[in-house]
């Protein structure tokens, strides 16, 4: 009985032991990982990169229109025969742009890096031919900016009122400039910046002398400004060098100058309405006219052959025979003010203005004649539906109106219409 008994308990403790060995083997449920975890630091979409400090925040748009009249992604004509059966009256685009907001905090204040970068295809620019694009890829550090940003002498946001490339106005939002800046935070709202950015940007030509010369120093840029709740304001300046290539075997063709441009810019948040605005900027260049109109070129506008109107851009016209360098004054104003009706519908009204202007001996030297200045000017409206959140649909119509030069010579003053349908589906929280 008792060896009964010893076999017995035997057999149970050696059941009891595989039991729990079989126990031992079978896998333990992990602890939950929180693979995204949201950043609040720096507003919506932000998120900690799993593993690390740095926040990261993903968005961008995709959008397609249909421009009619116009030179592409509602770009005004500068050069064209509006009767002609050759000109491309339609034209569409599609552009998609993914964006990369990066931050994280050292000692020194926030480490920021942002990038938008994309695609657009233009007409039949499909497969193989499709562009890249981008407007942004910069780095901001303790007060410092550099790389592909907004100019710091641009205050006014052509977006915001139109879907547009203005003529006139001061606005490099769409195409970004190198921008290599500083902007010290002085209190209340108020900051101060200065900044070395790409010359090239703004450049228009030089007549005469053989054209610009290679670059030596970029464009110094500085800019006082004011943001609170009530809106904002800036006043800036920038200094542009003239300098021109040379006319082998000529003497005195090389030449070298200084120009610059001033402004001022102001933007009033209305207080009837969540996001209704309207804000202007106006300013002066010498020298340095891309300063008074981002989008500025030679015009020749024409219906048909006989129906002329002509405006030169130039920074610079070398006259008296190849002695002098005249410097090309310019002056534009850019406004713009936008009501949203409700949650879905929002309308904006905008406008440019301005004129450039040669000397007598400039102008002489262009054409022969002494009446080169001219005079541009721009009107539209957008009206935009969200039907859903982050979807945009607009029309936008806009007319453009050359008040020619050298009209003495026979050109004439050109007006024309162009529109804008466009559909835009953002994909930013």
């Amino acid at each position: 009985m008792k060896m009964v008994k010893s076999l017995l308990l035997g057999a149970a403790a050696g059941m009891v032991a595989v039991a729990g060995a079989q126990a031992a083997d079978l896998p333990v449920k992990a602890k939950p990982v929180q693979y995204v975890k949201i950043c609040s630091l720096y507003g919506a979409g932000f998120y900690y990169m799993p593993g690390t400090d740095t926040c990261i925040k993903i968005g961008g748009f995709l959008r397609a229109e249909m421009n009619f009249n116009s030179n592409g992604s509602f770009n005004p004509f500068k050069v064209a025969d509006l009767d002609s059966r050759g000109l491309n009256f339609e034209t569409t685009r599609a552009r998609a742009v993914a964006t990369f907001d990066v931050r994280s905090q050292t000692e020194y204040g926030t480490l920021r890096s942002y990038m938008a970068i994309g695609e657009q295809v233009t007409n039949t620019d499909g497969g193989s031919g499709v562009d890249t694009y981008s407007h942004r890829m910069f780095i901001q550090w303790a007060g410092f900016t550099a790389g592909l940003a907004v100019s710091f002498f641009d205050f006014y946001s052509t977006p915001k009122y139109s879907n547009t490339t203005n003529v006139l106005g001061s606005d490099t939002g769409g195409s970004g400039d190198p921008v290599f800046g500083y902007t010290a935070q002085l209190g209340g709202g108020f900051s101060a910046t200065i900044s070395a950015e790409d010359t090239s940007v703004r450049r228009t030509a030089i007549s005469g002398g053989g054209g610009y010369a290679g670059r030596q120093w970029p464009d110094i840029v500085a800019n006082l400004r004011i943001d609170q709740a009530w809106g904002g304001a800036q006043i800036m300046g920038a200094a542009h060098q003239v300098r021109t290539v040379g006319v082998v075997g000529v003497p005195d063709q090389e030449f070298d100058d200084v120009g610059y441009a001033v402004g001022a810019g102001v933007k009033l948040n209305l207080p009837w309405g969540k996001g209704d605005s309207v804000a202007a900027q106006v300013g002066y260049a010498k020298g340095a006219l891309k300063y008074v109109g981002s989008g500025l070129g030679s015009f020749r506008i024409s219906h048909g052959t006989a129906d002329v109107g002509v405006g030169d851009a130039f920074d610079a016209v070398v006259t008296n025979g190849g002695t002098d360098l005249d410097l090309t004054e310019g002056w534009s104003v850019v406004a713009g003010a936008d009501h949203h009706w409700n949650s879905q519908w929002k309308t904006s009204l905008y406008g440019t203005y301005g004129q450039i202007m040669f000397s007598d001996a400039a102008s002489t030297a262009l054409r022969g004649a002494a009446d080169g200045d001219w005079k541009f000017w721009q009107v539209g409206s957008r009206t935009v539906w969200s039907p859903v959140r982050n979807l945009d649909l607009s029309v936008d119509v806009m007319y453009n109106h050359l008040n020619t030069g050298f009209e003495s010579l026979g050109f004439q003053d050109e007006g024309w219409w162009q529109g804008m349908f466009r559909v835009q589906r953002n994909f930013y929280p």
